[in-house]
């Protein structure tokens, strides 16, 4: 896709290294956004989830109150500077941060009930070989979000760029590559206010 970063994780971690202190500060009013995307999930307590990329953390104090006390959240990143943010704003509470590639997660099969995943798409070298790793992690009907707190059109005039017919995130590519992958999209939204494509496990 164009609108991508980074070929290599090297260069994703350096393009969020230098930003992850301010990162917060430039997008002070997403909390609830990212709160309202992670409801759509439909945790339950006591279920174990990860949220894929996950830089500040904005979403797992979120994630934490969905699955309660005896639920598991993980929050998973390349990019060291991003897991000390999270730690700075004392997101990192009952959850544990593992500084690694979501395309290799140290986490056995089937050992998750769902996946959260902010912005992730647009910063993954490998689509397919990064949606088919999380597919790996999450047991048979377990679900898939990919988030964002803007939609695309917003997002590309932010960046001052027009939507191209290839950007992955557009319904007509995301759907195959998911199913490829191991999901079946079941919902798909695309409006000025967020950005949400929820997939289900297969199997």
């Amino acid at each position: 896709m164009t609108d991508h970063h980074a070929d290599h994780p090297h260069e994703v971690r350096a393009f969020f290294a230098s930003r992850a202190a301010t990162w917060d500060t430039k997008f002070p009013d997403d909390g609830p956004a990212y709160a309202a995307g992670v409801a759509e999930l439909g945790l339950q307590a006591g279920e174990q989830v990860l949220d894929a990329g996950c830089g500040t953390g904005r979403a797992l104090p979120a994630l934490r109150a969905a699955v309660g006390p005896r639920g598991t959240v993980l929050g998973a990143d390349l990019t060291p500077e991003m897991l000390q943010a999270a730690v700075r704003a004392g997101r990192d509470r009952d959850t544990a941060l593992l500084l690694t590639d979501v395309a290799r997660l140290p986490l056995p099969d089937a050992a998750l009930d769902a996946v959260f995943a902010a912005g992730l798409l647009s910063h993954l070298p490998d689509s397919a070989g990064g949606l088919t790793e999380l597919a790996r992690t999450v047991r048979p009907g377990g679900r898939l979000a990919l988030f964002h707190p803007i939609g695309r059109a917003a997002l590309a005039a932010r960046k001052g760029r027009p939507i191209t017919p290839d950007d992955l995130r557009a319904e007509p590519n995301l759907r195959p590559l998911l199913t490829d992958c191991g999901w079946d999209l079941v919902r798909y939204e695309d409006e000025d206010a967020r950005y949400l494509a929820l997939a289900v496990r297969q199997g």
